[in-house]
């Protein structure tokens, strides 16, 4: 097609350069995740088998189904996938909910393993049990989030960065990231991950009915799912503030004040169901609850005889139609969440603050570290910005790429209310998965700071010659590698010390959480 003009061919031809460096990118961001992940089963079942499994208080359920023939391999290769609260998704995959305490973890990341176990590894179903065929299915399913994750975080970061290197970089950095070991084993992470990144990357683009359905199915992930309610509130209404601006700029007369009432009507329309879109599978989560416990209908002559004796030996209480209801069930709002965190996990404002638990502070730091960084240095440089809320400012018509892009600023306050709601409210060591899984920030903050003070990620010579870095000649406009990661690790001992502190916290988290998580030692 030929061009009618000459801003027309330099358009188009910047459009299509865009689009071929997104396709590289994607490209090697896909590889490297996709290598991380088989890096990660490998070692978790060389690390599960040398090293003894920690006698642990636990929740290990019995085994009520005869193992079959390919069960003892599944559970050699996988086996440390299904350690900590990886038992419960399990369980309730392959019996549904039973247990109160099941409750605390919700059902879609379950009944994704049940319909692969059941639909793509049904052939299987001769050789493996449904416990092997589910324990396959978190090693499957678990992998392939992971790389959908991984493209939704860097199409979310190139559409509020706007900086193409920082979000290779995050994307990168995200492959290895510290609760690496929480992505691979049977924890609903990876499933959240994709979801709220996905649903981030389409409300950036405007697409905000999809993204409300992504935010309702992440609810049913994780309840932390809630939160994104934030993003709905805040996006569209920074959307809409900028056309009032722009109309009122450009319009006279009496339609002006129509097109307000339409704008503010509208976002208030959006913003009441998109809420309510969001919270009903967290509702009904809860409503299933309350009738499971408090209007039963299963006495416990239906429950497995073995199944019945661990809830008696262990306190778990199970429903019982005979039975008096619980006391949870006699409160105002009966939620069983708030009932199961605060009796099962002692989980509540400041009840982890003992002496005990400073190890757990210590394991936590990090995350913690790089919440707080990003929130100080995004203030410093848009202190204007953030008293504004970012509503309004200089800043926003001409938005300067890279981390301090006013676009960032929702992100970074999300991010430090997970860290202060994290530290404050729950047992601090899950800091890391909660927010790794939750927000790019912790990436994007390792990202700049790795861009900042690394001289090897740039062309201009360092002291030593012999670890110049080497730029890709069919990247060469980035002046990075397609995989600066990689290129880096072997030049470790001469990178710069923020890049031998960032680099090193991911590396370490990464495989110690292999290394201890699988074999039921406290981790993170």
């Amino acid at each position: 097609m030929v061009c009618s003009s000459a801003d027309g061919c330099r358009n188009r031809f910047v459009h299509s350069l865009s689009v071929s460096s997104m396709t590289m990118d994607v490209k090697a961001v896909v590889e490297f995740a996709t290598v991380t992940r088989g890096l990660s089963l490998v070692l978790q079942a060389v690390l599960n088998a040398a090293i003894p499994d920690h006698e642990a208080d636990a929740f290990r359920p019995p085994r009520t189904e005869e193992p079959l023939y390919l069960d003892p391999v599944v559970d050699w290769l996988f086996g440390g996938l299904a350690h900590w609260d990886a038992e419960h998704f399990l369980f309730i995959a392959e019996r549904g909910y039973l247990y109160e305490h099941n409750f605390a973890f919700f059902p879609l990341f379950p009944i994704v393993l049940r319909g692969l176990a059941e639909t793509l590894l049904w052939p299987l179903s001769s050789w493996l049990s449904v416990r092997g065929r589910l324990l396959l299915a978190v090693a499957l399913g678990n992998t392939a989030l992971f790389l959908l994750s991984v493209v939704a975080l860097y199409a979310l970061s190139r559409a509020v960065l706007q900086d193409r290197r920082l979000a290779l970089l995050s994307s990168l950095l995200y492959c290895f990231t510290p609760a690496n070991v929480f992505m691979t084993a049977g924890y609903s992470e990876s499933l959240f991950a994709a979801l709220t990144f996905g649903g981030l990357f389409l409300l950036e683009k405007g697409f905000t009915l999809r993204a409300c359905l992504a935010f309702s199915i992440a609810t049913a992930a994780r309840s932390n799912g809630l939160v994104n309610i934030g993003f709905l509130l805040y996006l569209p209404s920074l959307n809409a503030i900028s056309q009032i601006r722009v109309y009122r700029a450009t319009t006279k007369g009496h339609s002006k004040v129509l097109h307000y009432i339409w704008v503010i009507l509208r976002l208030l329309l959006t913003s009441f169901f998109g809420t309510v879109v969001i919270a009903l599978p967290f509702c009904a989560f809860q409503y299933y609850g309350y009738r499971t416990f408090c209007t039963p209908s299963t006495s416990l002559e239906q429950i497995h005889p073995a199944l019945l004796s661990l809830g008696e030996q262990r306190g778990y209480r199970v429903p019982d139609e005979n039975g008096p209801p619980p006391l949870w069930c006699m409160r105002p709002l009966p939620l069983l969440y708030s009932h199961i965190q605060d009796v099962y996990w002692d989980v509540g404002f400041l009840r982890y603050f003992e002496l005990k638990q400073i190890p757990n502070f210590i394991l936590a730091m990090p995350m913690a570290t790089l919440a707080i960084m990003a929130a100080y240095a995004y203030f410093q440089a848009n202190p204007e910005l953030c008293l504004r809320l970012g509503l309004w400012g200089t800043g926003l018509e001409k938005p300067t790429p890279g981390f301090f892009n006013p676009k960032a600023f929702v992100y970074v306050v999300h991010s430090t209310v997970l860290l202060v709601f994290g530290t404050l409210c729950m047992h601090v060591q899950v800091l890391t998965r909660f927010m790794a899984s939750s927000s790019p920030v912790p990436f994007w903050i390792s990202a700049h700071l790795l861009l900042l003070n690394e001289p090897l990620l740039h062309r201009r010579k360092t002291s030593n010659p012999n670890v110049q870095l080497q730029t890709d000649p069919k990247n060469s406009f980035m002046h990075t590698p397609q995989n600066p990661i990689l290129a880096l690790l072997p030049h470790f001992k001469a990178c710069s010390p923020t890049t031998q502190t960032i680099l090193g916290y991911f590396l370490s988290y990464w495989i110690l959480g292999l290394a201890l998580h699988c074999n039921f030692l406290p981790w993170t």
